[in-house]
């Protein structure tokens, strides 16, 4: 009998996010749906090479053997169908993956089954399947192509956030964008002690910060890496301490680059909502993008 769920984080993975299956979606881009799907076949006893986020998937599945609970549930998603999906199936297995639970949709979009598996965060390097996530509220992010030699540490997993956008919600970088530095930070002065609204990857980080708690610390690594400056740190503080939530480490870089500090903290991943950001990021640590819900002022903004 698989595990219930419970209060477990459950993370769903999209295959080609899981595994290296960029080959096999040339093939489907370029010469159809019944040239991949033979191709598919053909290669079924071959086993796919680890994809970007792997070495996350892996580390939160030996944490469960660590500390003999069931933290994290993972969970494989793809569009393919269950003939198709044989080899991912088949790759699982053969790297001793603790994922008991999939779903193989046949084409259709994987948004409306992500409640069905009580998912919390979905990772997929499909932009549709990741926009619609996010506008049905799930936390969702795209996921960059890996960085070459990325070499994780194996005692913590270690993720990285940005904060507004991400962990906080919109709010204040609609004032940024829309009326500047200057009047962002004597916003955020003003209500220094008014705690920041909960952002799309909020309810993440308190579920990271309660597993860190059962597994009695030093196993899970949590840094905010906010291109705010320092002199809007107070509210930043006060909102996570209100939270509850335990962050390990906290960079307030002034609009300096994100990409030496990932580098340093050799994040496992790290989330953020601009691709000036997580494009020059996913060089260095793998690093996904969190998109605008439709109805956000910052997803239209982003459009234009």
């Amino acid at each position: 009998m698989n595990p219930d769920i419970g209060d477990a984080l459950v993370i769903a993975i999209s295959s080609r996010a899981l595994f290296d299956l960029e080959r096999e979606n040339r093939i489907f881009e370029d010469e159809g749906l019944e040239v991949y799907a033979d191709f598919q076949k053909d290669n079924e006893s071959n086993i796919l090479e680890p994809g970007p986020v792997f070495p996350l998937v892996e580390a939160f599945l030996k944490l469960n053997d660590k500390v003999g609970e069931h933290l994290v549930e993972v969970v494989i998603m793809s569009q393919n169908n269950p003939q198709t999906g044989m080899r991912v199936m088949n790759s699982i297995d053969h790297y001793e993956l603790g994922i008991t639970r999939a779903a193989f949709s046949g084409g259709r979009s994987l948004g409306p089954f992500l409640p069905a598996y009580n998912v919390d965060l979905f990772l997929s390097k499909n932009s549709r399947d990741v926009q619609d996530a996010a506008d049905n509220s799930i936390a969702a992010a795209q996921i960059y192509p890996p960085p070459e030699n990325f070499n994780p540490d194996d005692d913590e997993i270690k993720i990285a956030f940005d904060g507004d956008a991400v962990l906080f919600s919109d709010e204040v970088e609609v004032i940024y964008r829309k009326q500047g530095l200057e009047a962002f930070r004597e916003h955020e002065k003003t209500f220094a002690k008014q705690p920041l609204s909960e952002g799309p990857f909020g309810r993440v980080l308190k579920t990271l910060s309660r597993i860190k708690g059962l597994a009695d610390g030093g196993i899970i690594r949590i840094a905010l890496i906010t291109a705010r400056d320092r002199s809007t740190h107070e509210r930043v503080i006060l909102t996570l301490r209100s939270w509850g939530v335990s962050v390990d480490e906290v960079y307030f870089l002034g609009g300096l680059t994100k990409k030496e500090v990932l580098k340093a903290f050799n994040a496992h991943i790290f989330f953020d909502d601009q691709d000036k950001h997580a494009g020059p990021a996913s060089k260095i640590v793998p690093s996904a993008r969190v998109p605008y819900k439709h109805d956000s002022e910052l997803h239209e903004n982003n459009a234009e």
